[in-house]
């Protein structure tokens, strides 16, 4: 349900601004010619892949996310200074982009590209103006469990010197936590500050990361960190890669940098967090209460839609498609025979047994291997919806057990744009009561194929846009594809029994929920708990999970409402394309025009969809 990037300074998404301004074509110049157009567009890309290449020197970890092993020893910098000579730097490069080329004499897909690095600029520009808005540690996405979640999952080893790297980088995290922790001391200077259960959260989190040894000689169980490390360098010698007498002394050196450098770090992380939490509420509302608080989540929404839509407009929607979709689900109880209304329905799928698995390791494994044999299924049918499919391997696994909550959202991580490491669903499976059966499917399509892992493989594997194109990142694209997606399978036969069919409907319930539940909560000064109350009467979703939604919205603002605006104007394009293409209408080449472009904000989705359609008249 959540596609998760790296975040802070991590991040090089391209979230949505306007298109930049058609330079008008000189007077009287003569006609330019389709190669000068194509020379012109070549030169844009070449330059675009160097300006690129120098952006991801600036970041180690987002290199290491991408499977390279550039700068693989040090960790970003991601003190205020840095971010603002990041800013500078695409300030430059703008000036640069408009000083040497012509928008007029490039091609119409070179033009996306343009615009697009534009908008990489004017994002982070914008967005400069809110830094001190950011829950820097929220139990959601924090950074303090990302970093070690790198260091386990993306670093590779395979050779002594990558295992010092990874040593290495152990000091370099706890670098970045102490300039992380000076930035959240100064947001909660200037009034904000995380609710109170963002701290206990991240707390809790914090304290899995310390349990163990090295950190607690008494204790029976390793610490995470300290595991993988063993794990790595005890690898390595199997693979005679290393000696008994380098193994010896690699971890010699980890425990020293754990124990000299991560534990103090994240012990200082820990105290504040201890001392600070008094001051956090209880039963929290959004934004609005913070200073500059709506200017801050009407910028969101922005960021979150790549559109001007409103929260009220936004909030509108919602409830409109709440009413929609609880008809629709009507049905499908009458369909089945329950005698009883609605929430009466619900209850049952909340309660009764045959919706899930046991809370026991067979049962976390059953959901493991169902929701593969649901993506075998699927997989066998893409290829009559799809012309161009994903070459990278997808696995499902249970998330790692000191990040896992109970009842928190299944997520996405990409594989390496080369295919070395595959892409992963990951499931929070320590609480199976909050994993029913009945949304399983749905869930696996969005995560899965044809949602987020054939989205982002397909853009990573794309060899004729430039690369930075490759890895753009728009929530309202990436999301409203996987949610779109959900629905697609539908069409691609699956959903068979019932019951899944309702667990669609509720997954997508759920998005518009969102639409009411954020606008509510940051806009219109909802308690966290008129939120919980607002999903608990629309939807048969677990309390657990309910909660855990509820709480996701309070510290990301905005990001909830990217999934069904994203859906439905995926839909609303598709309609425009089959009621002017007609009978030249093909599924397969629209799907293909959606996803070869890569992530797009939807102003410019829009438009290559719109110049697909012109391309398919004109060659009639």
């Amino acid at each position: 349900m959540r596609y998760t990037l790296l975040t802070l300074s991590l991040s090089l998404a391209l979230v949505g601004c306007q298109p930049a301004t058609e330079t008008p074509s000189h007077s009287g110049s003569p006609p330019v010619t389709a190669e000068q157009l194509q020379q012109e567009s070549e030169r844009l890309t070449r330059w675009f892949d160097e300006q690129y290449e120098q952006q991801l020197q600036t970041s180690p970890l987002r290199l290491t996310f991408l499977g390279r092993k550039d700068r693989q020893h040090e960790v970003d910098d991601m003190s205020i200074a840095a971010q603002d000579k990041q800013l500078a730097w695409l300030q430059a490069s703008v000036e640069q982009l408009q000083q040497r080329f012509d928008r007029t004499l490039l091609t119409d897909d070179a033009k996306l590209s343009y615009d697009l690095w534009i908008h990489q600029y004017e994002s982070q520009r914008d967005a400069a103006r809110f830094r001190h808005h950011n829950y820097i540690f929220n139990q959601m996405q924090g950074i303090h469990s990302l970093l070690p979640q790198i260091l386990m999952n993306f670093h590779q080893v395979d050779t002594k010197e990558d295992m010092q790297a990874y040593i290495q980088r152990i000091q370099g995290i706890s670098v970045a936590i102490h300039q992380l922790l000076e930035q959240a001391q100064q947001n909660t200077e200037s009034g904000i500050r995380p609710p109170r259960f963002a701290y206990e959260g991240v707390i809790e989190q914090v304290e899995n990361l310390l349990r163990g040894v090295p950190f607690s000689d008494d204790s029976e169980q390793d610490a995470p960190l300290w595991q993988n490390a063993q794990q790595k360098i005890t690898a390595l010698q199997q693979q005679e890669i290393i000696t008994g007498e380098d193994a010896s002394q690699l971890h010699s050196e980890a425990k020293q940098q754990l124990i000299e450098h991560f534990e103090p770090a994240y012990q200082a992380l820990l105290n504040w967090l201890q001392d600070d939490i008094e001051h956090a509420e209880y039963n929290p509302t959004g934004v609005s209460s913070h200073p500059d608080g709506d200017a801050y989540y009407r910028h969101q929404l922005r960021v979150s839609t790549t559109t001007d839509m409103t929260a009220a407009e936004i909030h509108q929607l919602g409830l409109q498609e709440v009413e929609r979709l609880t008809a629709e689900m009507l049905a499908i109880k009458n369909d089945v025979g329950f005698d009883g209304d609605l929430h009466q329905f619900f209850e049952f799928i909340r309660t009764d047994d045959r919706f899930f698995y046991p809370d026991t390791d067979e049962g976390r494994q059953g959901y493991i291997t169902d929701s593969e044999k649901f993506l075998a299924f699927i997989n066998e049918r893409l290829p009559d919806y799809f012309g161009v499919l994903p070459k990278a391997d997808l696995v499902v696994k249970r998330v790692e057990a000191f990040r896992e909550q109970p009842g928190a959202a299944q997520h996405y991580f990409p594989g390496t744009p080369d295919g070395s490491r595959p892409g992963v669903y990951y499931a929070h499976l320590s609480d199976m009561r909050a994993m029913p059966k009945n949304e399983m499917e749905a869930i696996a399509y969005h995560e899965g194929n044809p949602g987020h892992h054939m989205q982002i493989s397909i853009a990573q594997e794309l060899e004729n846009i430039p690369i930075f194109r490759t890895q753009a990142s728009f929530t309202v694209f990436a999301e409203g594809w996987a949610l779109y997606s959900e629905l697609l399978a539908k069409e691609m036969g699956a959903y068979q029994d019932p019951y899944s069919d309702f667990g669609r409907l509720v997954t997508e319930i759920w998005r518009a929920v969102r639409l009411v539940v954020d606008t509510g909560l940051h806009a219109k000064g909802w308690t966290e708990q008129q939120a919980i109350d607002y999903f608990n009467e629309h939807t048969p979703i677990p309390a657990e999970a309910v909660r855990s939604e509820v709480r996701r919205y309070l510290v990301m603002p905005g990001q909830a409402t990217s999934y069904k605006i994203g859906m439905i104007r995926i839909q609303q394009l598709r309609a425009k394309a089959e009621e002017q293409l007609g009978d030249r209408f093909d599924i397969r080449a629209f799907h293909d025009t959606v996803l070869g472009g890569g992530a797009l904000p939807l102003d410019l989705l829009e438009r290559r969809i719109d110049e697909w359609i012109a391309s398919v008249q004109s060659a009639a």
